[in-house]
């Protein structure tokens, strides 16, 4: 070959190699916004449930990171088993049959709900910590987020560069905060306690659940990589591994060092017009650098909305009746829902949406901490279905080592569902998904049972490229 051949194919090279790095990091980061914006309410939700025993909140979140960590590895082993997307509700079609993928479904559409009511509750909470005098039109300020990310989803879908640009900007600023936090002063602020109501194991036991809403999203890459139809079976599967990888370094990094920093500077309770996470990061860091982080966490909380503003009414698109690439027609749900506007919106999906969200918002006063049970709830149900699916498959498969973590995962999980369960109200979480889920069984078999409907989830990430 002659040199500048030999030359042109090594650029060819580079250039597909850079090529490939630049869509894994902006996939990675674009699908982990979810997660990370969690971030924002999780610790503090951890510290209430402590009765503000900032002693006991390291330990709390320290076992909530590790049993994240536990259950990307079983949802690694479903990456590996579905690269084409699909997630729980593929796993649990092929294990007990299609009609029961409708519970993970039922989950995930309470799920998308829960996300954007939370995510702008929380956005409210952050622009309120930063200008106090809007604490009086908090509920009014939340509904207008939830119809503005609303809106803005209506005439077209955020790019994912959009996504990933938000999350890397509110790791970075975390970063600045953490660094300003290590040279600053111990200052007690908020409620502190040394009495959490329990003794410390329990009370840690009984703690960690409640921060589990920190999980939230974990799953999104093994639907997600659906979305990469211009690369194989490997590649998708390797671009989900990766990207779970990544989410847990990411967000094990900054919750346990925002968890630290807490505890050293003595950051409790917050007052009621402020978060946790506002109050170190005030304590912390220069005022413009405080301005900074408020911007970045309002930021990254809204795009984690309007993420679910896609997948929520993608996934009723994806239900609806339509013809398929066949000529076939399928789909259990009215074709109005999977009618788009010109910018490929499903906007009667989103309309539905911004009424379910506003509401659920409207229940909760736009106070996000009042909604981080519900949503626990919501997600471990799917991950409950995912894990035990997988554990199927392993004893099937004689993989021994694989059926020991797959039960250990569905034990923690379903230990955590029946703890969150237990404190009463949240069980409208689990009533609300198994009611979805039997209206859309309803639905199914009304439509003549139609093949396929495992991989709706798939289908609707693949609709919204």
């Amino acid at each position: 070959m002659p040199a500048t051949d030999k030359v042109a194919t090594g650029r060819g090279l580079a250039g597909a190699l850079r090529s490939r790095t630049a869509l894994l990091l902006a996939f990675s980061f674009a699908v982990m916004a979810d997660p990370v914006s969690s971030v924002a309410y999780a610790i503090e939700a951890a510290l209430r449930a402590l009765n503000g025993d900032l002693a006991l909140l390291v330990p709390t979140m320290g076992l909530v990171v590790a049993i994240i960590a536990l259950v990307i590895l079983n949802y690694r082993q479903l990456v590996m088993r579905y690269p084409q997307g699909g997630g729980a509700s593929a796993a649990v079609g092929e294990a007990f049959g299609d009609r029961w993928s409708f519970i993970p479904i039922g989950a995930l559409v309470v799920d998308f709900v829960l996300t954007i009511a939370i995510s702008v509750s929380a956005g409210a909470s952050a622009a309120i910590a930063y200008f106090p005098s809007l604490a009086p039109w908090r509920l009014l300020l939340a509904l207008a987020l939830v119809i503005l990310v609303g809106a803005a989803t209506w005439f077209g879908h955020l790019g994912r560069l959009a996504f990933a640009a938000m999350t890397v900007g509110f790791i970075i600023v975390s970063a600045l905060v953490l660094l300003y936090g290590l040279g600053a002063t111990p200052q007690p602020v908020g409620t502190i306690t040394d009495v959490p109501g329990h003794p410390p194991v329990i009370a840690v036991v009984l703690a960690f659940p409640v921060a589990m809403a920190l999980a939230t999203g974990v799953e999104a890459p093994s639907s997600a990589i659906a979305q990469l139809g211009q690369l194989d079976d490997a590649g998708r599967s390797r671009f989900g591994r990766v990207t779970l990888w990544l989410t847990l370094a990411i967000v094990g990094t900054i919750t346990l060092g925002m968890t630290l920093e807490a505890a050293h500077l003595q950051v409790g309770i917050p007052p009621e017009d402020s978060t946790q996470i506002a109050e170190l990061a005030r304590l912390a860091a220069p005022g413009p650098v405080f301005a900074a982080f408020q911007l970045v966490t309002a930021l990254l909380l809204l795009s984690a909305a309007s993420s679910s503003f896609q997948a929520g009414p993608g996934l009723l698109k994806a239900l609806a009746r339509h013809t398929n690439k066949q000529g076939d027609t399928v789909g259990i749900l009215p074709p109005a829902l999977g009618r788009t506007n010109t910018h490929h919106t499903p906007y009667w999906g989103v309309v539905l949406f911004i009424a379910l969200a506003c509401a659920v918002t409207a229940a909760a006063g736009g106070v996000d901490q009042e909604l981080v049970l519900f949503y626990a709830v919501s997600v471990f149900l799917s991950f409950l279905a995912g894990l035990l699916s997988m554990a199927l498959f392993s004893h099937r498969d004689g993989r021994r080592g694989y059926l020991i973590m797959n039960i250990a995962g569905a034990a923690v999980v379903a230990f955590t569902l029946i703890a969150n369960l237990s404190r009463g109200l949240p069980i409208i979480s689990l009533a609300a998904a198994l009611i979805i889920a039997a209206v859309l069984y309803g639905a199914w078999v009304g439509a003549g049972r139609p093949r396929g409907i495992r991989n709706v989830a798939a289908e609707a990430e693949e609709m919204s490229e």
